[in-house]
């Protein structure tokens, strides 16, 4: 069997259906360092549970299995290709026919509603190899054990049926849990597997090795459901269709499948009445019933495929522009993994969108969690970050937040109740500069001038708070918490330094006096005096202040030029520019002294920041880490610096949305 040739590279995992925390399907490269291939290997949902998914070919009358685990022979991938919003799949299948099986999970972020599909869809393409046709039916099913519920006790049960020229598989939890997870995995809505109808289609719902058994004997389905509901680890029920596309011969054939998940409630909400209340999905509003929402999606397949188009030949251009093809690599694998971060839900009046933390703790709207997938929405569409802010300025405007600094997140997904109690996790010099930083980046991309207005009296108040805290921070944790808290942090200063500076803008954009731009410009002096280690052969910024034997990467210093303030001297730029290269590792520079921990993210923003030369080196060891890491998850942002794989003795980040932060070249102002 030949080796698979991985164009741009070979990622740790392929995302396969990503579009929100709960339709997030990845093929995870093996253990033994081959790249990701998908016959024979189950994909995973993020957390690295199987998610049943089993794809099948019969030619001339002998099954192989093109995707999942089986027993049956398997065929030999020679190519796989990702883009921004595409994976594609090539497999040769004894020598007879080629098939090319492409996995699309659209981006549109200036459309909430077709965002809101929690759909994916799937091309499979088939055409015959050499002299004469060969016979050719293609098979999918999914598992209700893994989709529909995260406790393969709980029972599911299933039903099948034809709307207009689709036919369609559902299944769900038959108790559902409104609002609840089991493993990660929503425990309520429905799934749907989906195709188009012909009579040459054919569909099965019953025990796994029975329906499976069915198409490799005779290359067809038996168009019958077992009618016995019971728990998915009983006789393992399977939902399947299968194609028979006749006699392929050397001109291609295609047929589509989709596969996602529908709920009208998304999440419960603690907004500006302060009490929990249901938000629903965008789709409520739009369709009349949730069958209309997925026969949509299945008809908007070619018009997904020209957005889709568009938006990866604009993400190479503009990345390839920026940095260089490597650069390329790294935003296109990073784009369906922030997006699949977030839920888009609301009313066409009053749209949200809400961020779970996936892996590191499942928080919901975390502060610092949406400042490194900023650039993506600066880059993309800024209104999207206006929606990611609104739930959590509305959460603490309705006064059950008590702490006179902003909000850390607003509970754990999908249930965003805020902290009434103000026992969030303590992050205050960090999530006020944060807060103050995004506002005013998203008003001068937009002009929305009256939404600073509106929340004038809040910024005010966080701004406040880093007059008095952000030139000498206390002993507290910043967004790298995993690394422990720290007293006079460097960085974390700089930040609440900035946050002062924007502070500024926002008081002269709104007509009230400036009593912030002088604090931050006395700030930024004496922060100099505090935070360089002049007497180093390359001077650069400490960790700490005063300790002389520390360094870390001044990441923050990114948010200077996202808002075009001129504020921080370039003398500083180039020093770090200077620095960073004497004590870069073999795939990133490391976060600080503390650990050999890198963070790509903030590697990133750094680079984005940096020197042309200083900027190519970071970004070209986070492109040879991305083919190298044994880190075999949905793309980590928090890896050894020496080894490439996952820190020791450190936590095991996976799929999360802080990805956008890999945009931050394209994220600054004049990129788009």
């Amino acid at each position: 069997m030949a080796a698979t040739t991985f164009t741009p590279a070979r990622p740790p995992a392929v995302p396969l259906a990503v579009r929100s925390p709960y339709l997030n399907v990845w093929l995870q490269a093996s253990d033994n360092g081959e790249g990701p291939t998908l016959p024979g290997s189950w994909p995973r949902f993020w957390t690295g549970q199987i998610q049943g998914w089993q794809g099948l070919v019969a030619v001339d009358g002998q099954a192989y299995a093109w995707m999942g685990a089986s027993e049956l022979p398997l065929v030999n991938q020679t190519k796989v290709e990702y883009t921004a919003t595409r994976s594609v799949f090539t497999f040769d299948v004894a020598g007879k026919v080629e098939m090319e099986v492409t996995f699309l999970s659209p981006v549109y972020a200036a459309d909430l509603v077709r965002q809101s599909q929690q759909m994916a869809y799937v091309s499979v393409k088939v055409r015959g190899v050499g002299d004469g046709g060969h016979a050719v039916q293609v098979y999918m099913d999914v598992t209700g054990a893994e989709f529909a519920s995260g406790d393969v006790s709980e029972m599911v049960e299933w039903d099948t049926g034809r709307y207009e020229d689709m036919a369609f598989h559902r299944f769900r939890r038959a108790e559902e849990r409104e609002f609840g997870e089991a493993g990660e995995i929503a425990s309520w809505g429905t799934w749907y597997l989906t195709t188009g109808y012909d009579e040459n289609l054919t569909w099965q719902l019953g025990h796994n090795t029975v329906v499976r058994g069915q198409f490799a004997s005779n290359g067809a389905l038996n168009n019958t459901k077992e009618e016995e509901y019971r728990p998915v680890k009983e006789r393992w029920p399977v939902f399947a269709f299968s194609h028979d596309l006749g006699n392929v011969q050397d001109d291609e054939v295609e047929r589509i499948f989709t596969l996602g998940l529908v709920q009208r409630q998304l999440i419960n909400f603690a907004g500006l009445s302060g009490k929990l209340e249901p938000v629903p999905s965008l789709l409520e509003h739009y369709f009349k019933d949730e069958i209309s929402s997925v026969s949509a999606f299945s008809k908007d397949y070619h018009h997904a495929c020209e957005v889709s188009d568009d938006l990866d030949n604009q993400i190479h251009i503009d990345s390839v522009n920026a940095a260089g093809s490597d650069y390329s690599l790294i935003t296109t694998l990073a784009l369906r993994q922030t997006f699949g971060g977030l839920q888009f839900a609301g009313t066409p009046e009053k749209p949200y969108i809400f961020l779970k933390e996936i892996s590191s703790n499942s928080d919901i709207q975390t502060v610092d969690v949406i400042f490194p997938a900023f650039p993506v929405f600066m880059y993309l569409n800024a209104t999207l970050s206006k929606y990611l802010l609104d739930p959590i300025f509305e959460n603490q405007e309705s006064g059950a937040y008590p702490n006179a600094w902003a909000e850390h997140d607003l509970g754990t997904f999908p249930i965003a109740e805020g902290y009434p109690a103000g026992d969030d996790e303590s992050m205050p010099l960090e999530e006020c500069g944060n807060m103050i930083i995004m506002t005013l980046a998203y008003v001068q991309r937009t002009g929305d001038i009256d939404y600073i207005k509106a929340h004038y009296p809040k910024l005010l108040q966080w701004a406040q708070f880093l007059i008095s805290d952000s030139l000498i921070p206390s002993h507290q944790l910043s967004t790298d918490d995993f690394a422990g808290p720290l007293v006079n942090q460097t960085n974390l200063a700089i930040k609440g330094i900035i946050g002062l500076r924007a502070m500024g803008e926002i008081a002269k954009l709104t007509g009230n006096d400036d009593q912030f731009s002088a604090v931050a410009e006395n700030y930024l002096q004496e922060w100099k005096q505090l935070a360089i280690n002049w007497d180093a052969e390359f001077p650069h910024t400490t960790l700490s202040y005063g300790d002389k034997d520390s360094h870390g990467i001044l990441y923050n210093i990114y948010a200077d030029r996202l808002l075009s303030l001129d504020f921080i001297p370039q003398d500083v730029y180039d020093m770090q520019s200077a620095f960073y290269p004497t004590v870069a590792r073999a795939y990133a520079v490391p976060l600080d002294t503390r650990h050999a921990w890198a963070k790509s993210d903030w590697a990133m923003f750094a680079a984005a920041v940096a020197s042309a030369e200083t900027r190519d080196m970071f970004v070209g060891k986070l492109a040879r880490w991305i083919g190298d890491t044994t880190a075999h998850r949905a793309m980590t942002d928090l890896f050894d610096a020496d080894t490439g794989g996952f820190p020791e003795e450190g936590p095991t980040f996976v799929a999360r949305p802080v990805a956008g932060g890999l945009f931050a070249l394209l994220g600054l102002p004049g990129k788009r």
